[in-house]
């Protein structure tokens, strides 16, 4: 039996991300009742401190699990100012800004407080979703409790360090990636590649692939807007290529900048489209020099002005899914990508997309101006792009993690 709140110690302070009408609760509609409800302890590093694709994973699941009849709590840090509500109970976590980075907040440790509040809540599955000191801490808690632990991954941590000047950190980061991960009893990686690769460095646990879905009725064609492009400073003989996602180092924005001047140099008619914020933003805007930014956007909003792109570029090495590039292709907007494990998930390279080596410049410059004079080509990436993103949808992947908690489980008890 699930435990009521007020059973709860009461140094845990807790965030509710139900919605409160008229005085009570109101959870999520129950879509349909489990043989053997699950209870299930989320910890995460940024649960909503900021809006990325792996918060928004998250809450989804969170939201999907209790909608599915199980019983979550989630433990993370907390800001002052979050970025949106949570989904499901949030157990704050103390923490320490990161320098450099203070819209994210570090955990380094489990404390005693937050572990009396899982023990309490007495979780059938741990899930663990940063490699931080918070999550390791909950392994050592989970063997403790005789529970199962899954991780999930959600970005390729090793691969930030370049970005910040910090190189030299990345060969200690992949060994404490590799201790934290093989000390979980299953890994949810988002796509094969990702499984290969943790296999060739050494870690043999057991993975399964935890996929993302893509809401369609917000990324379709149909919200293409002609007269958004105009109202915005898009002149229809410009190509708009898009960027899409936070504003900071590691997604690849020195990589894009470049390739929007070289394709100037060469007098291509490109006008840069910028949907997202963050820390870089003013940085951003100063190396694209004329270009339009939209800021953060939502909802329908959100998905007119991606679909009003005529070219999506990412060039970011550090994602395991890409989000934003499946929110393309369900767009119609042809993508030019990076070659690496996240994008050769979604592209078939040169059919439903574009794949350049990730570094170099002059690929990217060269298969962007090939498109803007070939709007056949673009068209046809766009057909084909778009009907890979048509297998991808949440309910399907969010229920694929629900089973892996059950064989988790299953198998403990086994």
């Amino acid at each position: 039996m699930a435990r009521t709140l007020a059973t709860l110690p009461r140094r845990s302070r807790v965030v509710s991300g139900a919605r409160a009408l008229g005085g009570a609760i109101v959870r999520p509609r129950l879509v349909s009742a489990p043989a053997e409800p699950l209870k299930v302890a989320l910890f995460s590093g940024n649960y909503n401190c900021v809006r990325d694709g792996a918060n928004r994973a998250l809450n989804r699941l969170i939201r999907h699990v209790l909608a599915r009849g199980h019983t979550a709590r989630v433990y993370s840090p907390v800001v002052a100012r979050p970025a949106f509500e949570p989904a499901g109970d949030l157990v704050p976590v103390p923490s320490l800004p990161i320098p450099g980075r203070p819209e994210y907040r570090l955990a380094p440790r489990l404390p005693r407080a937050t572990a009396a509040d899982v023990r309490a809540f007495a979780p059938d599955i741990i899930h663990l979703s940063a490699p931080d000191g918070l999550n390791a801490g909950a392994i050592h808690l989970a063997r403790a409790l005789g529970v199962p632990v899954v991780a999930s991954m959600h970005t390729r941590f090793e691969t930030y360090f370049e970005y910040y000047g910090l190189g030299l950190l990345r060969r200690p980061a992949e060994a404490w990636l590799k201790r934290f991960y093989t000390r979980c009893d299953m890994v949810l990686v988002p796509n094969a590649d990702i499984a290969a690769e943790m296999r060739t460095r050494g870690m043999t646990v057991p993975t399964r692939i935890w996929s993302r879905g893509v809401d369609r009725t917000q990324f379709t064609p149909e919200h293409r807007s002609i007269a958004w492009r105009r109202a915005a400073g898009i002149a229809d003989r410009e190509i708009a290529v898009l960027f899409f996602g936070r504003l900071v180092s590691e997604k690849g924005l020195a990589m894009f900048a470049k390739t929007v001047a070289a394709l100037r140099a060469r007098h291509v008619a490109v006008r840069p489209l910028v949907i997202g914020d963050g820390p870089e933003r003013e940085r951003f805007s100063k190396q694209l020099g004329d270009a339009v930014f939209t800021g953060h956007l939502d909802g329908r909003a959100l998905g007119r002005a991606v679909a009003s792109a005529d070219i999506f570029v990412n060039p970011s090495l550090t994602e395991a899914f890409g989000n934003v590039t499946l929110e393309a292709m369900a767009s119609g907007v042809p993508v030019v990508a990076a070659d690496v494990p996240s994008t050769r998930a979604l592209i078939d390279n040169g059919r439903s997309g574009l794949l350049v080596p990730p570094r170099e410049l002059a690929s990217y410059v060269d298969a962007i101006a090939a498109l803007t004079g070939d709007p056949a080509r673009r068209a046809e990436l766009s057909r084909a792009g778009l009907a890979v993103a048509e297998r991808f949808d949440w309910p399907t992947t969010l229920d694929s993690v629900i089973a892996a908690y059950q064989a988790s489980t299953a198998e403990r008890r086994a």
